[in-house]
């Protein structure tokens, strides 16, 4: 361990402002001192102990509860002790200065956490590996239940359980292939005899199941950005507020009226979405309004989706479906196949018979789902919108057991993907390619273990846990 990692931490383990409880904790080695010198008594493990905080004079700073988990039996491994007190801000600040105070005779070294720290620990100690660390951040940003549930699952080990039983297959593997490499001259084919093809393939299955899941996680992490485009008048702003469910942006009859772009998140099965409401696409002279556009455009190449919004109202007016055209041609020219774009007409309510079919489609040359009709006023056609915005996402309805996961797991995954692809290629022509089968099943057991990281870099787990919060 590096000596930064050995030094003993403390910090508000609780999120800022006032509240009925607010947590400090300690983690480090030899805590008996300072539980003394703060509690002035012996603490029994693992027993919350109702008692003062006493300062430097003797005084109590605050009356709570004291518990000592000695390690290893702690979340950090090391030594731990949480004192519960009132949850006032500057409860809990005197409360943070007494440890530090008190560490100087009694615990010396000890420093404020840095964020994640706590975490840290526990995986470096071998408590909990890399994914079930970042599943704890997951859990603590989780926006919707069924993220709070995945996060939870993959918190208690369930996914890395899964890559531990791809990385077991795999190891078995390479053992067959290496003592191939390593006995040329037996007469024993242990390739053949142990049927690695088939076991190859077995691997490839499990494989594509778990990345199934991982895809739904990470879709359950990070949602989709949603970006609502169109015309001025379209009812973009009405749409994002029938979406939200309460009136978020302005809506009037005067063309313009949004001039910054709009964004709510809501959810949809569980899976967060965001959506923007942009401002009109149309030319202007108006400073103010042009900013607007250009902003629109950045949030429609950065979109996972784009609704590009029609009024059926509007479907005769020549000029109007010609403008659609152009709005049409510069979204299939500047996004291509990288953003989908779903066609939605709206005013369904006041337009029932109107015919659009002179509205150019932005989606007719990715072969979308055929658009949608509906009304944002009354709420027709509303349910289709959200069904179809999840299957653009890949979203599998009524998915079980999914565990939550992140892009670079995803990532991770694809490259394992793509070693075993080639690995098979390799296993077919063995005789010639044994040296390269053994190296692509390498490359895909390290991908592997990046992701529950026992194999990472130090960088890695910086940007990892720099991303939690002080206290976690």
């Amino acid at each position: 361990m590096l000596a930064r990692q050995q030094e003993p931490i403390v910090a508000i383990a609780t999120a800022p402002g006032r509240g009925a409880v607010g947590i400090v904790r300690v983690s480090g080695r030899g805590l008996q001192p300072l539980i003394a010198a703060i509690c002035g008594r012996v603490l029994s493990p693992r027993v919350a102990t109702y008692l003062p905080f006493k300062a430097d004079d003797g005084s109590t700073l605050d009356q709570g509860l004291a518990i000592y988990f000695p390690g290893p039996h702690s979340f950090t491994g090391e030594d731990v002790l949480e004192l519960q007190a009132h949850g006032g801000p500057v409860v809990l600040q005197l409360l943070l200065a007494r440890c530090l105070q008190a560490a100087q005779d009694a615990l010396p070294g000890l420093r404020v956490a840095q964020p994640g720290e706590f975490t840290e620990r526990a995986f470096l100690n071998d408590k909990i590996d890399l994914a079930q660390a970042e599943a704890i951040a997951d859990l603590i940003d989780a926006s919707t239940e069924a993220a709070a549930r995945s996060a939870t699952r993959s918190m208690a080990g369930d996914f890395s359980r899964e890559i531990h039983v791809l990385r077991d297959g795999l190891i078995h593997l390479r053992m067959l292939v290496e003592a191939t490499l390593d006995f040329p001259e037996e007469e024993i084919d242990f390739l053949a005899k142990a049927d690695a093809a088939g076991q190859l393939s077995k691997l490839e299955q499990q494989l594509a199941g778990v990345m199934r899941n991982a895809q739904q996680g990470a879709l359950l992490r990070e949602g989709i950005k949603v970006v609502i485009a169109g015309q001025p008048n379209a009812g973009k702003s009405s749409l994002l507020n029938a979406l939200a469910g309460a009136e978020l942006a302005i809506v009037t009859p005067i063309a313009g009226t949004t001039r910054d772009k709009v964004t709510q998140t809501i959810q949809i099965e569980g899976v967060p979405v965001h959506i923007i409401d942009t401002a009109g696409l149309r030319d202007s002279t108006d400073e103010v309004e042009k900013i607007g556009i250009e902003r629109a455009w950045q949030e429609i190449a950065q979109a996972d989706a784009v609704l590009f919004l029609h009024d059926l109202t509007r479907a005769h007016e020549s000029a109007y479906v010609a403008a659609d055209a152009d709005i049409a041609h510069t979204l299939a020219s500047q996004l291509k196949d990288r953003v989908n774009v779903l066609d939605v007409y709206n005013k369904l309510d006041v337009a029932p018979n109107k015919q659009c079919t002179e509205i150019p489609l932005a989606s007719d040359a990715k072969n979308a789902a055929a658009p949608i009709y509906l009304s944002a006023k009354s709420g027709t056609g509303l349910d289709a919108l959200r069904a179809e915005l999840l299957r653009l996402a890949g979203w599998q309805s009524g998915t079980e057991g999914v565990y939550m996961a992140r892009e670079r797991h995803v990532q991770a995954l694809r490259r394992v993907q793509g070693h075993l692809s080639i690995a098979a290629q390799h296993l077919a022509a063995r005789d010639q390619h044994l040296d390269l089968l053994a190296e692509e099943l390498r490359l895909s057991q390290e991908a592997l273990n990046e992701i529950t990281g026992e194999f990472t870099s130090d960088d890695l787990l910086g940007v990892i846990f720099s991303k939690f919060c002080i206290g976690k």
